[in-house]
């Protein structure tokens, strides 16, 4: 009854902190022509609730894509047609063909902020909630105190909540799969991770260790027998899955092709704005945008990505177990965040999505990572008029994660599990004296923290001088990438050096 209590007041305070952080400005706000994402999910339920299926995603003289054209897969389509219809029955005018464009209002601000609320409520909240208590091992305080650090993670809710996106539907959904695989529910974990890439086609960043997984398992239990089963009725439900979410687009080739033509926007370049990833660090110095031709990009994007990912998808397969699955999601996901083409400041949240379920397991690394991810879309919070709540949010999850999970106590050698590093350093120079390695990664934790700290600051009260009006928006882009791949080489290192008979402490499925 007790843990029941301070659960629902994590969920309560959860709530409380996104409805505040909703009462902010938002992507375009005040901003014409094109406003911003506040728009664009306006502007697709009023395509979606105006136009038929067939018309959805092609350009017609009722349906300009120049104009915010829809860019996601059929889910999203169907969910902006849910909130159209409520939209309808509130005010008419907020969803008119054409009239509507740019519409803002309080009314109008309060009714998109709430669809986003339920939306959490219904599926990214009890998720969270789900997998604390049922996958983190150890305490009932230890498993509240997780669900209140993970529903608490600054960049979600400035994102969802600030900036205007419903990000937390598709992480939700792609966490119910990470739980039905835990639990050894495989089919539900199957149908909620299809659904999660049919919401959003970034949840491909996450599709390798689940593939992995899955088929790892399979061969695991044998192929000729409960193996080759289980790969049947996974494959028949993510197909099924499939077909029922395109259904309506399944009768006409041409629907199938213009849908994926709108999903992966090849012509938009290798990347944009200030990303803290590969291609735009590298641009700094060397013009790969212009020294290359596009169909190259494409190519070497393509290629390095499926390279920083394998590893981890290997080491997965050969031991498909929960901990492995954790981890090869994180190092999945940053191989695409780093390598893969058009990425935005936004797709952060998929590796930050997997991090959290570390929080448990090694704190100070996790709340680094996942302050470091905020930080990284800094110059997007800035632009949306974000910065007090960027400021407040993260100061308070550093604290609560420093004092709640206990973060700079658990630093030992064994507790961030630093052994591969001791296990390399004496490989390469022999001669050097073992390190405290858990001291010293306690001062790089402190050192980021001041650095970050700086750089925002320094982004608001300097004015950067006349000839580099971008200085400020790329050196957070470069910290951040810097960062970023270290954080690779150290996850990566702890999936791999895992060997076969060493116990993780974690469930074997």
């Amino acid at each position: 009854m007790e843990n029941g209590s301070l659960v629902s007041l994590c969920v309560l305070l959860a709530l409380t902190t996104r409805w505040t952080v909703s009462f902010h400005s938002y992507s375009g706000a005040g901003k014409p022509p094109m406003f911003g994402d506040y728009e664009a999910q306006r502007h697709w339920q009023e395509v979606t609730y105006n136009l038929p299926v067939h018309e959805w995603y092609f350009n017609t003289t009722e349906n300009d894509l120049n104009y915010w054209g829809l860019d996601y897969p059929p889910l999203t389509a169907y969910h902006s047609l849910l909130c159209a219809h409520v939209a309808k029955v509130i005010n008419p005018e907020w969803v008119e063909l054409f009239t509507s464009r740019g519409h803002e209002s309080l009314a109008h601000k309060l009714f998109m902020r709430a669809t986003v609320l339920v939306a959490d409520i219904l599926v990214y909240i009890p998720a969270v909630v789900v997998y604390c208590l049922y996958l983190v091992e150890g305490s009932c305080k230890k498993k509240v105190t997780t669900i209140f650090c993970i529903l608490l993670y600054p960049g979600l809710t400035l994102i969802d909540y600030g900036h205007f996106q419903y990000n937390g539907v598709s992480l939700g959904l792609a966490l119910w799969g990470v739980i039905g695989l835990g639990l050894g529910w495989d089919m539900l974990g199957s149908f909620a991770f299809t659904l999660a890439l049919n919401y959003k086609q970034m949840e491909l960043y996450h599709s390798l260790p689940f593939f992995c997984y899955l088929l790892g398992k399979s061969v695991k239990q044998g192929l000729t027998g409960r193996g080759l089963l289980l790969l049947v009725k996974v494959g028949a439900t993510v197909l099924v899955t499939f077909a029922l979410c395109w259904l309506p687009f399944l009768s006409d080739s041409r629907q199938v092709l213009q849908v994926l033509h709108r999903l992966f926007p090849v012509a938009r370049g290798l990347f944009e704005d200030k990303v803290a990833n590969t291609w735009c660090s590298l641009n700094i110095l060397i013009k790969i945008k212009t020294l290359l031709p596009a169909g190259t990009q494409l190519s070497l994007s393509f290629v390095l990505t499926l390279l920083a990912a394998l590893p981890s998808s290997i080491k997965l397969f050969t031991r498909p177990t929960l901990w492995q699955f954790k981890l090869a999601l994180v190092n999945s996901s940053l191989a695409f965040f780093l390598f893969s083409y058009q990425v935005h400041e936004k797709s952060i949240l998929l590796p930050a999505l997997p991090v959290c379920l570390l929080l448990s397991d090694i704190p100070l690394m996790a709340l680094w990572f996942l302050q470091l991810t905020t930080f990284s879309m800094l110059p997007l919070l800035l632009k949306d008029g974000l910065l007090l709540p960027y400021m407040v949010t993260s100061g308070a999850f550093l604290y609560l994660g420093v004092f709640l999970l206990s973060a700079l106590q658990r630093s030992t050698d064994e507790q961030l599990r630093l052994q591969p590093y001791h296990t390399l350093i004496s490989t390469l120079l022999p001669c050097l004296p073992r390190l405290n390695l858990g001291l010293i990664t306690k001062w790089k934790f402190v050192a980021s923290v001041v650095i970050m700290a700086g750089l925002s600051m320094a982004s608001v009260v300097l004015e950067p001088p006349a000839r580099l009006p971008d200085l400020f928006p790329v050196l957070v882009s470069l910290v951040s990438w810097a960062q970023l791949l270290a954080f690779t080489f150290y996850f990566n290192l702890l999936q791999l050096s895992e060997t076969p008979g060493k116990r993780s402490g974690k469930k074997n499925n």
